[in-house]
């Protein structure tokens, strides 16, 4: 959910963290130059805690993590840190850097009409860098419906559509539920 470029001098990393300690909003980061994020709607908050709830309740007390929008993922090799709206990890590196996750294995980002553009092209392509990234999920707020891109064994990405009455597979965390049940009582 980028909007706009701060006009601000560019940061390094720490001082990005330090800096976005003190503000009210959220921003992303490249390359030293910060973006500030746009708000959801209700459907896009809703969904999101829905579907954090579900793999959290799923990982249990195991070695991976559910992150919520609250957390950055550092794109790996790059200068660069991001706000997905639910993030993964069971890479044990990750609990050494509080302020982001470096090597997440599902990346779920819900859909609004002013970012679906930037998530479903620059967005994933800066995902596609994490060589720990096994699935990328794309959630519609204005629909029931999820794409789910799945890194098979030859690092291809394939990409698996689901709609009301599915039943959804997220092989990275060996998750499967039934679609409707991220879109209970939401109304389009």
């Amino acid at each position: 959910m980028v909007v706009a470029q701060e006009h601000l001098p560019k940061f390094t990393p720490e001082e990005y963290f330090a800096w976005e300690e003190r503000q009210e909003a959220k921003h992303e980061y490249f390359d030293g130059e910060v973006y500030a994020m746009s708000a959801g709607t209700q459907n896009h908050g809703r969904i999101g805690v829905r579907l954090v709830s579900l793999i959290d309740n799923h990982l249990g007390d195991g070695d991976c993590a559910v992150f919520n929008s609250d957390v950055r993922v550092k794109i790996q090799e790059a200068e660069k840190y991001v706000y997905p709206d639910a993030s993964v990890t069971c890479d044990l590196r990750d609990r050494d850097t509080p302020q982001f996750v470096a090597y997440p294995r599902l990346i779920v980002e819900v859909l609004s009409p002013s970012t679906e553009a930037y998530d479903r092209g620059k967005k994933f392509k800066l995902y596609q860098r994490s060589m720990s990234l096994m699935d990328y999920v794309l959630v519609s707020s204005e629909e029931v419906a999820m794409e789910v891109f799945h890194k098979n064994e030859r690092s291809k990405w394939e990409m698996t559509s689901y709609v009301a009455g599915d039943t959804v597979e997220l092989e990275s965390i060996n998750l499967t539920f039934e679609i409707d049940r991220v879109y209970r009582g939401i109304n389009f």
